[in-house]
Order: C-alpha cells, then sequence, then structure tokens
C-alpha cells in the first residue's frame, strides 16, 4: 500500500506490514521518519546495514533475520542505499519474514523502478514515497516545533525558512539550536539575526548574487564593505557552486520558457530569489558555467590545500572574475 509521507509523519502507526519501502529525494523527510521509527515506544532490538553489505553476506543476514526466540527483542531492519539490485533478495526476504520489521531506504526510484514497482503491488508491503517539501510544508514544520513559543510571527518564520534554503535537514538544524537558545520560549527578532548570522549570510549573498548577475558597480562596492572571514571561504565558495549549477540545471531543460523552468526546477526555489536567479540565468550559458564550475573547483582544492594562501584575496578575485565572465 503506497501512503502519504505527512500521514505517516503524523502516525506511524498507520503502517501495517511488515516490509515498507521509503524512498525519494528529500533526505531530511527520511531522516525525520527514521526518527520516528526508532522511537516509536517499543522496546526493540534494531539492526543498521546496507544493501551492499547484505548482498556481500546474504548468509548472515537471513540467520539473524530467522534466529528468533520468544524471549528477544522485536527486531527492526533498516537498510540503506537500496536499488533494483535488491529485488530478488527483496522477495526472498517477503516469504520469511515473520514479525520481524523491514525498512528500505532509497533515493528516488523512478516509475520503471524493478524494485519500486513490485514493492507497489504487493500486499504485504507499505511504500512511502519522499518528495521534496514545499515551502507550507516547512512553514507548517516551523510551527509545529515552534508552537509553544511567543512572537513567532510571519516575519521570523520566513527568515527561518529563507535561511534554510527549502531545506527540510538545515531546517531541523536551525529549530534545534533555536529551541536551545531561546530558553524563555520568547522569539527576538534581533537575537534570531545573530543567531543565524542572517546580517553576514545577507551580505555573502547579496556579494554572490551581484557578481553572478555581472553587475560590476554593487560587486566591486560590496567587495569594499564586506568582511570575508578566512575561515569561511570554503562555505562561500561552495555558495558559488550551488548557485551555478542550479542555473545549470534551468538551463538544461529544454522546450520551455525560463519562467516555467525556473517553476518546475527540484528542490524549488525559494520565491524570494525567483527574480534574482532569472536575471542570472539570462546572463549564463551552460558553456560559460560549465568552465567557470570548473575554476571553481580547482580553486577549492588550492584553498583547502595550502593553509598559508590567502584565501580571502583568492575568494575576491574568484569573485571578480564571476562578474566579468557573466559579462563576456
Amino acid at each position: 500500500m503506497i501512503y502519504k509521507s505527512y500521514l505517516v509523519e503524523q502516525n506511524v502507526n498507520i503502517l501495517k506490514n511488515d516490509i515498507i519501502l521509503i524512498y525519494g529525494e528529500n533526505d531530511g523527510l527520511k531522516s525525520d521518519l527514521k526518527k520516528k521509527l526508532r522511537f516509536n515506544g517499543i522496546k526493540t532490538n534494531i539492526k543498521n546495514t546496507n544493501q551492499e553489505e547484505i548482498l556481500k553476506n546474504q548468509d548472515v543476514f537471513f540467520e539473524d533475520l530467522l534466529n528468533n526466540s520468544l524471549f528477544d527483542e522485536k527486531k527492526i531492519y533498516f537498510i540503506e542505499q537500496v536499488n533494483d539490485k535488491f529485488l530478488s533478495l527483496m522477495q526472498e526476504i517477503e516469504k520469511k519474514v515473520d514479525g520481524q520489521k523491514i525498512y528500505l531506504f532509497a533515493q528516488v526510484l523512478d516509475k520503471k523502478s524493478k524494485l519500486r514497482n513490485y514493492m507497489e503491488k504487493s500486499k504485504k508491503i507499505d511504500v512511502i514515497p519522499c518528495y521534496i517539501d514545499n515551502e507550507i510544508a516547512l512553514k507548517n514544520i516551523i510551527r509545529e516545533r515552534l508552537k509553544d513559543f511567543k512572537e513567532l510571527t510571519p516575519e521570523t518564520v520566513n527568515i527561518m525558512l529563507d535561511h534554510a534554503n527549502l531545506n527540510r535537514v538545515s531546517l531541523n538544524n536551525e529549530l534545534d539550536k533555536i529551541e536551545t537558545y531561546f530558553i524563555d520560549k520568547k522569539i527576538s527578532l534581533s537575537s534570531l539575526l545573530k543567531l543565524l548570522n542572517r546580517n553576514e549570510n545577507l551580505d555573502i549573498t547579496s556579494l554572490k548574487d551581484s557578481a553572478i548577475c555581472g553587475n560590476k558597480h554593487k560587486t566591486n562596492k560590496l567587495l569594499n564593505d564586506t568582511v570575508i572571514e578566512n575561515d569561511k571561504i570554503v562555505y562561500y565558495i561552495n555558495l558559488l557552486y550551488q548557485r551555478l549549477s542550479k542555473l545549470n540545471e534551468i538551463l538544461s531543460l529544454k522546450n520551455i520558457s525560463l519562467e516555467k523552468s525556473i517553476e518546475n526546477i527540484k528542490p524549488p526555489i525559494f520565491w524570494k530569489d525567483k527574480s534574482i536567479v532569472k536575471e542570472q540565468a539570462m546572463k549564463w550559458s551552460q558553456k560559460k558555467i560549465n568552465l567557470m564550475l570548473k575554476k571553481i573547483f580547482d580553486i577549492e582544492i588550492v584553498v583547502k590545500s595550502n593553509s598559508n594562501i590567502q584565501k580571502d584575496v583568492l575568494f575576491k578575485k574568484l569573485l571578480v572574475d564571476i562578474c566579468e565572465f557573466a559579462n563576456a
């Protein structure tokens, strides 16, 4: 049976079968589901493994699976990195499982996947697709986690969401920090901005965006005004790499308008960033992007391998090169 992920999040006990496939691109959602399944109020013996390990040691796996006694704790298997190679073994497991819980975790399994098709058709298996969260889903997570906090306004919610870049893993890390920091459960906007390094991140984000847009005047001004911290250079470089990679994905979508490409891209682009992303996409071609991605990759290697180099100078030079390349 196929279940909606949000229903399972609300109540994991709706899963009735002993074998469950959890697949998709949303790693944060899969991680949250695993936590709920792991701590479900039942005393269990949890086994963490992966497809490769089981395929290499099938006899050991089945011996452990079938070795049960009345006095043993209930066995739960979390099997990671599953794909179509696991199908024949899955069919064998289905025949032999008896009270144990088997949770299979996979990345994206398309409609042609033999494993997905088999498990969706089986009456003995539950399937949970984990698609990328939209803004509404992530806002609901924030409101649910912080429901007892005061001063949780639309502005503070949007700040958290923007800082997490529509990523559930990042958002959960933010919420952990917020719950620990605001002991009195009263969120102060200024303290929140400080906690999330919002002002610093805004400067770096503006610098990144102006350079990729090819805005020489704004880029030069921000280079003079923005504090570039040497111990964060790799993080800054990754921001550039991620944005150019995203532009590459957008430009690779053929036969549809730029606006449609931006709307359809997964994971989705935060609504506040869509206009700047469109402006940047109009400045770049895939050929230019690929050349610049190689340059960024090479610079990252230099930064990581040479502790004596002036990293801030190298990063500023990279931004200038990107700005010039955008206008080439």
